[in-house]
């Protein structure tokens, strides 16, 4: 079903296995490690310097394929090198293609005007500045977006957005500049014509970041997520993405993509597990033995490799219906994808905490904040159990 990785594709690849093992490797801890609380939410000068390094050397915009400022590759090529990125939870943004940075840039590519992207879509790609994506709400459940209450309504010349958002990823970065909002512009429209986006300076009037949002006692600054407030925010009519009542339909062709990069990345940073998994079973011993001659520890890494294997295979045919059949007709695959794969890595990176032992559970290793992250997107980009109800309803309908 697969074809080959293509030559520029394959280079990109082998030429971001060498940047990784020369820069990012060895230089993780530092990239991870909780800033001091006066720099929490600016930017590390490691990070950025390797950012230059990596753009310099054409490893930049990876995921773009919109214009010449990307690589031009397929969902396919591209979840392959994601796996790459993934062994390593300071990757992404080194490359910038962080979250939710590449989702929002997806948008202003494809929905956005001439000038707005001239005004934040080119920042964005050059790595000026970073973004996020304000949609959940600490009142209702967001798992259902038609429940959103932030309004966004026309007043002359402006739209006025109130609201409370959190789950903001990236605002409470220092360098985070423009925020996309969704929001009811026309409470009394059919349920899916009521929302809308907007784009919102961070700068503007009225916009104030509450307080960061720790996942599992991990704030991941300085990007981070934010609770964030819009008291009568006015921005220019201009700012509207697509038009009013568009929201969801902006949000489908915005998460789709994004949810297998996740999963792929999430297939990475299982691989690595399991690779230190292994090591710290041959490498210790208990009750006479090592840990790799326990017949229950060999059973949890067998079992690992054919959780990796599905789990890749699930998220490798969502991409290349995706670039063959569109996001539209593959929805069913992404929502498998995004289903197993964070669930299976979760599993993989539990075991390998458990061969750890108490090492697993501290910050001396990756697996407790990767176990954070993976938990995380089991409810970020929508809870597991309204993908299975969307699939089951498929598969009812199959068999009426």
């Amino acid at each position: 079903m697969f074809a080959e990785l293509s030559p520029g594709a394959l280079d990109l690849r082998d030429r971001l296995v060498a940047f990784m093992a020369e820069h990012v490797y060895p230089n993780e801890r530092e990239l991870l490690a909780p800033p001091r609380e006066a720099e929490k939410w600016a930017s590390r000068p490691l990070a950025m310097a390797l950012m230059e390094k990596a753009r310099a050397v054409g490893l930049w915009n990876l995921f773009y394929n919109h214009g010449p400022e990307g690589q031009g590759l397929s969902n396919w090529e591209y979840s392959q090198l994601c796996e790459i990125l993934g062994r390593s939870l300071a990757a992404p943004e080194l490359f910038n293609c962080n979250a939710p940075d590449v989702g929002n840039m997806e948008i202003l590519a494809t929905y956005g005007t001439e000038a707005q992207k001239q005004r934040w879509l080119k920042r964005l790609l050059t790595g000026e500045i970073r973004s996020c994506f304000a949609m959940t709400e600490p009142q209702v459940a967001s798992s259902d977006a038609t429940n959103i209450e932030t309004s966004i309504l026309r007043d002359g010349d402006d739209y006025v957005v109130n609201g409370r958002k959190w789950w903001t990823t990236g605002a409470p970065s220092e360098r985070c500049k423009i925020a996309i909002v969704m929001g009811k512009s026309d409470p009394s429209a059919p349920k899916h014509q009521q929302q809308s986006m907007i784009l919102v300076p961070m700068d503007a009037a009225g916009i104030t970041v509450v307080r960061p949002l720790s996942v599992y006692g991990y704030e991941h600054a300085p990007l981070g997520h934010a609770e964030v407030l819009f008291e009568n925010v006015r921005v220019p009519a201009e700012n509207m993405l697509l038009g009013e009542g568009r929201g969801f339909e902006i949000a489908q062709g915005r998460l789709g993509p994004g949810r297998i990069h996740h999963c792929m990345r999430f297939i990475g940073l299982a691989e690595r597990a399991l690779e230190i998994m292994c090591e710290r079973a041959r490498t210790r011993v208990a009750f006479g033995s090592s840990l790799a001659e326990m017949g229950g520890v060999r059973q949890a890494i067998g079992q690992s490799r054919c959780d990796i294997e599905q789990a890749r295979l699930v998220t490798l045919k969502a991409a290349w219906m995706m670039d063959t059949v569109g996001n539209k007709a593959a929805r069913n695959e992404i929502a498998i994808a995004k289903t197993v794969v964070p669930e299976t890595a979760g599993k993989v990176i539990d075991r390998a905490i458990q061969v750890h032992g108490g090492a697993g559970l501290s910050q001396d290793f990756f697996l407790a904040e990767a176990f954070a992250e993976t938990r995380f997107l089991r409810i970020g980009d929508g809870p597991d159990e309204v993908h299975r109800e969307a699939l089951a309803r498929v598969e009812l309908a199959r068999r009426h």
